[in-house]
């Protein structure tokens, strides 16, 4: 089997609750007729059989095709650089742009052929894409006003920031860690996120975003900002809303 084969089925098995197990028949916007299988109750859990793309994952790839339909004629920056987004993407833009964040390579570097870069420091020049995007990364980012300035500064005008974070209802975004004199100071309990490159629990979560998120975005130098959450529940009762600012 391959290693990706192996990878996804440990990941299911290690969140497999027999309870919430649900499949459906549904039109996938990355790989089409498809499977909609939900093995846990949260957005994780709801997964299309064929590309492994997450509940939140589609949410983001329909709002994309939805609000921005030229986006495959477009210069694309995704803020990472594999998963099912990504092959989205590279299905269909010409013009695309990835990368990861690596601890210990410099911002622009490459590591095993994949570009390095911060988004707090992006070496990109002004107005270089008509699209940035991103799936769970921001709350990650620790001055996330300086990430917003360096994709606002990097976009064009008229560009967009489509992303996803998790976010709650709550009307303010709740700061559970910060950087001073360059160490963490944790606020809150700390709360750890998983990811492919470092795996799961390994991942610092800076904060958890209210719908004070758009207002983050303006002073981020955004000329509007928005919560599009019309496939928050859409994927068998799960899903994410999805940020829209645009430049």
């Amino acid at each position: 089997m391959p290693k990706e084969l192996l990878r996804r089925a440990g990941q299911a098995f290690s969140i497999l609750q027999l309870s919430a197990l649900a499949v459906r028949p549904f039109h996938c916007p990355n790989c089409g007729s498809s499977l909609l299988v939900r093995i846990a109750p949260n957005a994780i859990g709801v997964r299309c059989l064929r590309c492994a793309a997450s509940a939140a994952t589609l949410a983001l790839m329909s709002v994309l095709q939805s609000t921005r339909p030229s986006f495959a004629n477009e210069s694309v920056y995704e803020l990472s650089a594999r998963g099912p987004f990504v092959e989205f993407l590279r299905r269909r833009v010409s013009g695309l742009t990835c990368s990861e964040f690596f601890d210990g390579t410099a911002p622009g570097a490459t590591r095993d052929g994949v570009l390095c870069q911060d988004v707090q420091q992006l070496t990109f020049d002004d107005a270089s894409f008509d699209v940035v995007t991103s799936t769970e990364v921001f709350e990650h980012v620790a001055d996330d006003e300086r990430g917003f300035r360096e994709v606002r500064r990097v976009l064009r005008p008229g560009g967009s920031f489509i992303f996803t974070v998790p976010l709650t209802d709550a009307d303010a975004t709740v700061e559970r860690a910060c950087l001073r004199d360059g160490r963490i100071e944790h606020l809150l309990p700390p709360e750890y996120h998983g990811d492919r490159i470092r795996g799961q629990h390994r991942v610092l979560a800076f904060r958890n975003y209210g719908r004070d998120i758009t207002q983050r975005l303006h002073t981020g130098g955004f000329a509007s900002a928005h919560i599009d959450e019309r496939y928050a529940c859409a994927f068998l009762g799960h899903g994410s809303s999805v940020i829209i600012a645009r430049a």
